[in-house]
This record gives structure tokens, C-alpha cells and sequence, in this order.
């Protein structure tokens, strides 16, 4: 057992982090305040070699491990949960493709997004069907040499921008998830129909919309798996990406920390610095407790799956504890900052924000709990 980095991974991170406090926390409010996608960061991101992280080398990649990626994330989430987001949106959609792909998608699908900056998108949510995913509606039908898919997804991550979607629907809603299957889909096609952006609370810098499908088109060799494995390829990305949003988690939990500590020095009360009074040390303390036991946590979830070891128990741990605590800590960041923490002027109300939508994306605090259910009781 052996919980240090090499000497690669530190060099990764310091990379990261030196990008986020650059390019990142300096635009992070701006960008919040205007809704404003962070395409030019993004590409910087890209051309570090930031973006992208679960593609393979030889299809490729950089090559790295989970543990690799959730370096990264809790790095670029230092710098903003929201921009994050849509970094790790392309993690997400790619996901299935390294996963559930042949060789030859894999090379017709992930090798273009080594070659330039392209943009993807993960469509599994439904209008009527969030925690419930098995209950997708949208249909995927054989029209003879192609697929055709109708129907309608929402809060799907970097719509208005992507270059690819993987679109998850049933080829008979009766068979219920052993109907599920999944489709790669050039969002140019016809038929494929845009929504308009989300005006959300949090995570503002990343582009949310719904997007509808009508009767389109998609070729037979743009099918991962066969047709009813699209529910296991999505069950497996699941256990490969709760643990980078489990760091997105980590990343804005220790910025939310790091602020504390430092406005706790700062600030005077009663004739000496917050950090004197030991209500304020209680609670950077149990800051401090819950980041590294989150990091633990999400560490060893990525760890399992560099192991080619099943880790969806442990996956939901991390995920589910690391975005309760980011909650927590970033809702007492505000506290601790008081009256100017609840102002815009300060950077800790916008993590609060931003922390909210990680227990609900990618399966929300109380699905991990079900899942975590599940797997104790079997």
C-alpha cells in the first residue's frame, strides 16, 4: 500500500493547478455572472493535454490511468466547478466509447479528439426520466441500413457546442434496461434539434440544454455493443466517471477550505483574528477531516478501476460523500466569511452554488445511497 504520487502525477497536478490559478479562478466570476461557455480556456486545457483524459494511447491519448484523471479534475475544479463540468462532460461522453467500442470506433471516434479540439456530449436523461435511467423513452429503431432515433433528452452537458453525442435509447421499451443500447451521433445531422441554454443557479460557465431527436438517421456501425448492451455500457462509464465528478467535489471543497483559512487570518473579531475563536477552528477542522477522507475515498475508486477491479460500490461512496461534504464545507465557507461571504464581491457564495449540483448530477446523493444499499445487501 502505498498512498504517494509519482513523480509524474505530482508534475501533472502542479500543472493543472498552475492552470487553474491562472487561466481559470482569474475569469471564474466573470464567466459565472455572464453564463459565458469557457471555449478559449477549454482549449487551452486541450493543447495542455488537460482535456480528454480516458482516451487510450494508442488511440491517442496521453494514456492515463483514473488516478491520472481525478488528479486533474480536482485541480481544474480549484480553479471552477462549473468550467470543470464541461471538461469533464467530454470525459463522460467518450467514456462509452472507450468502454463499449470496437476497435475501429475507437479509432473513428476518439482518435479525431486527439488530432483538434472537439467538444462531446453524454445523453442518457430524459425530460420525465432523471434517477430513473432505465425508464428512457427515446426509441431507437432499425430502419434497414441505418438506425432511427426519436425522442427527447435534457440537462445534457455542452449541447449547444459538441461535436459528438452518445445518445442512449430503447429498441423496445418492454424489455426495459436489456432494451437499452447506445449510439454515437453527429449532432449535424438532420433531425437533431438544439434546445436553449439552461439559466441554472450554478456551474453558469458550462452549456446546458435539452436536445430532441426526430427520426434521425444514424449508421448501423455507429452502435456500441449490440443492440440492449447500452445499459451496461452506461453502468460501467457510471463507475469510471463518479469518481472524476467525486473530485470536481474535492477540487471545490479545498478551494472553499483554502479561502477560509486564509479570510480566517484576515478578519478581526472581538480583538483578535477569526482563527483565534475555536467555533472557527472547529469548522476548518472538520473541513479538513472530510477532504481527506472524500480523497481517500475517490482516490481508491480510481485506483479500483486502474485494477480492472469492480468498484461501483466504492465509486458511490466517493461520489456521494465527496459532494455532501463539498456542500457542507462550502456552505460553511459562507458562514465563516459572514455577511461578505453572502456577496457576490467574494468568491465563496459562488462555490456554494456550484457545490449544490454535484450531489444532484450523475446520479444524485440518494441514488448513491440505493446503490450503496444494493450492493451491502447482496
Amino acid at each position: 500500500m502505498d498512498f504517494s504520487l509519482s513523480t509524474e502525477q505530482r508534475e501533472i497536478r502542479e500543472l493543472a493547478l498552475k492552470f487553474a490559478r491562472n487561466e481559470m479562478i482569474p475569469l471564474a466570476q466573470e464567466y459565472d455572472e455572464h453564463g459565458t461557455f469557457p471555449t478559449d480556456i477549454f482549449k487551452k486545457a486541450w493543447e495542455l493535454g488537460l482535456i480528454n483524459t480516458c482516451i487510450p494511447a494508442e488511440y491517442g491519448g496521453a494514456g492515463f490511468s483514473s488516478v491520472d484523471g481525478i488528479i486533474i479534475g480536482e485541480a481544474l475544479a480549484y480553479g471552477c466547478m462549473g468550467m470543470n463540468t464541461a471538461f469533464m462532460a467530454n470525459d463522460l461522453a467518450l467514456l462509452p466509447i472507450v468502454i463499449g467500442g470496437t476497435d475501429e470506433q475507437k479509432k473513428k471516434f476518439l482518435t479525431p479528439f486527439t488530432q483538434e479540439f472537439k467538444i462531446a456530449s453524454f445523453c442518457l436523461t430524459e425530460p420525465g426520466n432523471g434517477s430513473d435511467a432505465g425508464g428512457i423513452k427515446t426509441q431507437i429503431k432499425d430502419g434497414g441500413d441505418h438506425w432511427i432515433v426519436n425522442g427527447e433528452k435534457m440537462w445534457i452537458t455542452n449541447a449547444g457546442h459538441a461535436d459528438l453525442f452518445v445518445v442512449y435509447g430503447t429498441i423496445d421499451q418492454n424489455l426495459k434496461h436489456k432494451g437499452i443500447s447506445a449510439v454515437v451521433v453527429d449532432p449535424k445531422t438532420p433531425g437533431v434539434e438544439i434546445g436553449k441554454k439552461e439559466d441554472k443557479m450554478g456551474h453558469r460557465a458550462s452549456d446546458t440544454r435539452g436536445v430532441r431527436f426526430n427520426n434521425v438517421k444514424v449508421p448501423k456501425e455507429n452502435m456500441l455493443g449490440n443492440p440492449g448492451e447500452g445499459w451496461a455500457i452506461a453502468m460501467s462509464t457510471l463507475d469510471h466517471s463518479r469518481p472524476l465528478v467525486a473530485s470536481s467535489a474535492l477540487g471545490g471543497a479545498q478551494r472553499a477550505m483554502d479561502l477560509s483559512v486564509q479570510y480566517s487570518k484576515e478578519r478581526t473579531q472581538f480583538g483578535v483574528p477569526l482563527a483565534k475563536h475555536q467555533a472557527i477552528q472547529f469548522m476548518i477542522a472538520e473541513m479538513g477531516m472530510k477532504i481527506e477522507a472524500a480523497r481517500l475515498l475517490t482516490y481508491k475508486a480510481a485506483w479500483l478501476c486502474d485494477q480492472g477491479i469492480r468498484n461501483t460500490e466504492i465509486a458511490s461512496y466517493a461520489k456521494a460523500f465527496a459532494s455532501d461534504s463539498c456542500m457542507q464545507i462550502t456552505t460553511d465557507a459562507v458562514q465563516i466569511y459572514g455577511g461578505y461571504g453572502y456577496s457576490k464581491e467574494y468568491p465563496v457564495e459562488k462555490l456554494m452554488r456550484d457545490a449544490k449540483l454535484i450531489q444532484i448530477y450523475e446520479g444524485t446523493s440518494q441514488i448513491q445511497r440505493l446503490v450503496m444499499a444494493r450492493e451491502l445487501l447482496k
